[in-house]
């Protein structure tokens, strides 16, 4: 669809002051204007979302002592929509507007991407249903999301099996990745209805790793190198393939473990051991490579800034993580940092760079300034308070209650104020008038 550019009207003769054009209105029509539109779009309806019912469930909690009924635990369906509520909705409308350039491809319609999206929120809002009220009803909300993401996932492979690139790398790894989120949902759903919880929470590791985690440390190496050695031109795009390798091997290797936590107790020695060496090792590299990449420089700039502070949350929530397990070794497993070094994964590295990297195209492909204004950059560290509450929250037991609620708090004040703003651009033509 082409938009039709708008452009102040000329002052009346005689009258200076006449007042230019007003905006134009939102239209559901636009969102059909390019991937990145709906894609995102729905994202961030889901995006505020569940931040405004977790921020209700906590405060209900922790300041009135209520409860809202519970067919499924709590802990289980907060991860479930938090791991793979939106940030699948972000992918589509970014490897549906991206991919195509990655694979030579012409660009693809937005139209295309109806079913998968339709299914995903017709979906979760079944599931938060039946988390109240019928494990069956969630169960059933699950199957459509796996459906939904399914028949996106078919799509990309169709890409890449049809593109002449010379280098699909990137995009065969994103691919694999998100084969593997849609068995990961197909777990939760059957772990769900069947009243197993360990082996929904194992969908849910298995996603979060091997499904979202990947495809973040993807798109971090192609984009993160690329965007810095643009914007500061004395840094080079240094991302080597072993590297990419080494991510995924990395990550992959979390989930393995992650269900050893689940069902095997008490660990092997050497098995723990193992465990701490791996993320200490992780750590290293990744807060290493932060420097590397340019975080010192990067913090001039602020819309590169974001990029580069939500990277250093993978790096810290591994030094967490093999602090944690040395803790739990001295310890006898008495003591550990409990979920600290998990949502430093999911709210410092995947939240802070969903916000970077949405803001960014938001801004690119809404005909805007490529950069973080004031507003931005309040939602950001809006959203950096909320991470560091919910980790302080873990180290802290007793002012968790008090955190966890403030914690909720400020993620929904980021997430609403991110999802109301960027939300209304997506409904609008181009700030500079062209087409997409």
């Amino acid at each position: 669809m082409k938009s039709i550019p708008i452009r102040p009207q000329p002052a009346a003769a005689g009258n200076p002051a006449a007042a230019p054009a007003e905006a134009p209105r939102w239209r559901l029509s636009w969102l059909l204007a390019a991937p990145h539109r709906l894609g995102f779009f729905a994202g961030a309806l889901m995006f505020g979302a569940t931040a405004l019912w977790w921020a209700v469930v906590i405060v209900l909690r922790e300041a009135a002592g209520a409860s809202l009924p519970w067919a499924v635990s709590p802990g289980l369906a907060h991860g479930l929509l938090f791991g793979f509520g939106f940030l699948p909705l972000f992918f589509t409308g970014f490897l549906f507007t991206a991919g195509p350039k990655w694979l030579g491809l012409p660009p693809v319609e937005a139209r295309a991407m109806l079913p998968a999206i339709a299914a995903s929120l017709a979906g979760w809002g079944v599931f938060v249903l039946g988390a109240h009220a019928a494990a069956a009803l969630a169960a059933l909300g699950l199957a459509a999301v796996a459906s939904g993401w399914g028949s996106f996932t078919l799509r990309f492979w169709r890409l890449l099996r049809a593109s002449p690139a010379a280098d699909r790398t990137h995009a065969r790894v994103i691919a694999f990745a998100c084969g593997v989120g849609g068995l990961a949902m197909l777990g939760a759903a059957i772990g769900v209805v069947g009243g197993r919880e360990d082996l929904a929470r194992a969908a849910l590791q298995l996603g979060l790793w091997g499904f979202v985690g990947i495809v973040y440390v993807t798109v971090a190496h192609r984009m993160i190198p690329f965007f810095t050695a643009s914007a500061l031109p004395l840094l080079d795009a240094w991302r080597p393939t072993w590297l990419l390798r080494t991510f995924v091997a990395l990550l992959a290797a979390q989930v393995p473990l992650a269900w050893a936590g689940l069902w095997l107790w008490p660990w092997p020695a050497a098995l723990r051991a193992a465990q701490v060496g791996l993320d200490a090792f992780g750590a290293v590299l990744l807060l290493g490579l932060a420097l590397r990449w340019g975080l010192v420089q990067s913090l001039r700039i602020r819309l590169l800034a974001m990029l580069h502070i939500g990277f250093v949350w993978l790096g810290i929530a591994f030094a967490l993580s093999a602090l944690s397990h040395a803790l739990i070794a001295a310890s006898d497993g008495t003591v550990s940092l409990g979920l600290a070094p998990q949502h430093a994964l999911t709210m410092g590295f995947f939240g802070s760079l969903l916000l970077a990297m949405a803001t960014r195209v938001a801004c690119g492909h809404g005909g805007r300034a490529l950069a973080a204004d004031d507003r931005a950059w309040a939602l950001f560290w809006a959203l950096q308070t909320a991470v560091v509450l919910r980790v302080g929250a873990a180290l802290w037991p007793p002012a968790q209650g008090l955190l966890l609620a403030a914690a909720a708090l400020a993620w929904a004040a980021a997430a609403l104020g991110w999802a109301l703003r960027y939300g209304r651009w997506f409904g609008r033509p181009r700030a500079d008038g062209r087409p997409g």
